[in-house]
């Protein structure tokens, strides 16, 4: 007769009070996962957490209360978790994990880990860390409505980076700086903003109006004829962006006029610009003033009223204000962050995004909108995060038992299907013989210009960003070993702004990246164009565009498992799902857009995509990846 302890046999007990285990998040779900992991009865937990508890985090992340607001997320969560089970062992890290205290042979101290992270890059980093120290990661996301809880498993199972997953979305620097057409751009706009004038200074994300864009090819001398712009303090000046606002004491009005007046004004001289496109409409601040609008104010809550254009042009006043206030008392090539949760920065980006959006006679949106695309945010639902965080550990006591074979990737749908379930199981798929991460030899073929390319370029844009790097070090297979990139500071730093083909690198040469935390090896292939499109630094080779193939399923067996929601899914060749349910998935816990979140549609398993939007799984074209940095920014719908 088996013999049981609460609801468990009494070995998986015994199991669960000496194993020990590592949660990597202490947010949403990671709150959900500590309580029911001391309730189910695992005894030696350990949490890491780079983040502090703020305010907007009390509506869903239970274990925080407004007394710990600004405390360790991982500490708090610890000593709440205790409160439920005073004799377990919680140790708590307030840190990143990506810091290289938390090498291979950290990982290897766990029997299982679990995932509760809200970016691509710490998911790609404890992926590539459990794989190499051989320890099965249950890795989960929720976004709104939607769930996925899924298990990795070295030589098993696809590793988190065996399926591609969608780039955010951003935009071609001409469109944000010239011609914007929908909100977003303009958004994306008012962050640079925000950083050319009070944070730190990107050529990148430049906002004056861009002269080189090539779809306004006008002659700058005969333009330059017909530019009336004043001469006053506000005038355009191809200084920096911050140099000038110092300059004028950070006065709003003359910023005012400087951004969406006079910069408007340049705008408008390059003609072919607005030959078939709505041409802006620059605004002026003392007009403004004596054509003060005397309507009532609009009701409804705060953030999600949309004033007019002058109630705009005042946040936008007073948050300048506060933020060269702010800046001053810092001192001296002080610089500050952009934080949504921060009200003087929210409220200039709403105030510049909403006036650019009136010049460019787009409707404008209210505080609560803009910082929801601003910040990257989706509406976070805790019953969300607690569904997943009991999937999470139901996985975790199949693999405890010695049943990886019934561990199943489990996604939590916004609507029933046809069969009236919500949670949909799906078999696990076996690794990918394509992936650049989990096979024996990991290998890839990026395209790019020799000539252009820095080093710089190739260790922070390529190998970090895209390939999910943390401590690059870099060899060229020139049978001379030479040394390109070093990982230990200061040896290779004098590389860094020379080109690639300074070190005789061309198209076919050959360059080994090794990151020792990571304990990784990729062999990039470098094949040489002069084509590559504007804005474009590199292409990685068999990379698919963001639309999905048609579907390889037949159409009886697609209508047999059409749910009927419109929202639907991209189509795939996965048929793999049990009860011929399949699936979608959108993960990213919280704090994320979701761009094309969707409920189980014809034929479709979506896979992660930490940005919130959904990555249908594809035949073997692979499709381009990208950094999860808030500047790359997705339109909500």
């Amino acid at each position: 007769m088996v013999q049981l302890v609460g609801s468990l046999r009494k070995e998986l007990a015994d199991s669960l009070s000496t194993c020990k285990v590592l949660v990597v998040g202490a947010g949403g779900i990671g709150c959900e996962l500590l309580k029911n992991l001391v309730l189910t009865g695992f005894k030696n937990i350990e949490v890491i957490d780079l983040d502090t508890i703020d305010v907007s985090n009390l509506n869903r992340q239970f274990l925080f209360q407004k007394k710990h607001v600004g405390k360790s997320k991982a500490q708090v969560a610890k000593e709440s978790a205790l409160q439920f089970c005073p004799s377990a062992s919680i140790t708590a890290y307030h840190d990143s994990i990506t810091n290289p205290d938390y090498n291979v042979e950290f990982f290897r101290k766990f029997m299982l880990v679990m995932n509760a992270l809200d970016n691509r890059a710490a998911r790609n980093h404890v992926n590539r860390m459990c794989l190499a120290a051989d320890i099965p990661l249950i890795e989960s996301g929720s976004a709104g409505y939607l769930g996925q809880v899924t298990v990795i498993k070295k030589g098993l199972t696809e590793c988190y980076e065996c399926q591609p997953k969608p780039a955010q979305k951003t935009f071609p620097g001409c469109t944000i700086r010239n011609t914007p057409s929908e909100p977003i751009h303009c958004i994306v706009w008012a962050k640079y903003l925000f950083n050319q004038l009070f944070g730190e200074e990107d050529a990148d994300q430049e906002v004056s109006p861009d002269t080189a864009d090539p779809e306004a090819a006008w002659n700058p001398e005969d333009t330059a004829a017909r530019a009336a712009v004043s001469e006053k303090d506000g005038d355009i000046k191809r200084v920096s962006t911050k140099v000038w606002a110092r300059s004028t004491g950070y006065d709003p009005i003359k910023l005012f006029n400087k951004l969406f007046k006079d910069d408007i004004m340049y705008l408008l001289t390059m003609d072919k610009l607005w030959k078939k496109r709505k041409a802006p409409t620059p605004l002026d601040w003392q007009q403004l003033e004596v054509l003060v609008n005397s309507e009532a104010p609009a009701s409804g809550l705060k953030d999600q009223k949309v004033l007019d254009v002058w109630g705009y042009c005042q946040m936008f006043q007073d948050s300048v204000e506060t933020l060269s206030s702010q800046l001053q008392e810092k001192g001296d090539d002080a610089e500050l962050v952009w934080d949504k949760d921060d009200p003087p920065a929210m409220d200039f980006v709403t105030a510049a995004a909403n006036l650019r959006m009136h010049v460019f006679s787009m409707n404008m949106k209210s505080r609560f909108d803009v910082k929801s695309m601003a910040g990257n945010i989706i509406p976070a639902i805790a019953t969300t995060n607690a569904v997943i965080a009991g999937l999470i550990v139901l996985e975790g006591l199949k693999i405890l038992s010695g049943e990886m074979e019934t561990c199943r990737t489990v996604f939590l749908n916004k609507c029933p299907n046809l069969r009236k379930k919500l949670l949909v199981p799906c078999v696990l798929d076996p690794p990918s013989a394509n992936c650049y991460v989990c096979v024996s030899k990991p290998e890839v073929t990026v395209k790019l210009n020799v000539q252009k390319t820095t080093v710089l370029s190739l260790q922070d844009r390529i190998l970090k960003e895209r390939f999910g790097m943390v401590a690059p070090d870099v060899q060229i297979e020139d049978g001379k070993g030479t040394i390109l990139i070093s990982s230990e500071e200061g040896e290779t730093e004098a590389n860094n702004n020379k080109f690639l083909s300074d070190f005789g690198i061309r198209n076919g040469s050959r360059l080994q990246s090794d990151d020792f935390l990571q304990d990784y090896t990729l062999l990039v292939n470098v094949l040489h164009t002069e084509e590559l499109e504007r804005d474009v630094e590199f292409e990685v080779i068999g990379e698919a565009p963001d639309k999905a193939p048609p579907p390889q399923s037949n159409q009886e067996e697609v209508n047999s498992i059409t749910n009927g929601n419109k929202d639907s899914a991209q189509p795939s060749t996965s048929s793999k799902a049990e009860d011929d349910d399949l699936m979608i998935v959108d993960s990213d816990e919280e704090e994320v857009a979701a761009s094309n979140s969707a409920a189980v549609a014809t034929g479709t398993k979506r896979k992660y995509s930490e940005t919130g939007e959904s990555s249908a799984k594809r035949p073997r074209t692979d499709q381009s990846d990208a950094a999860d940095d808030e500047d790359d920014i997705v339109a909500l719908d």
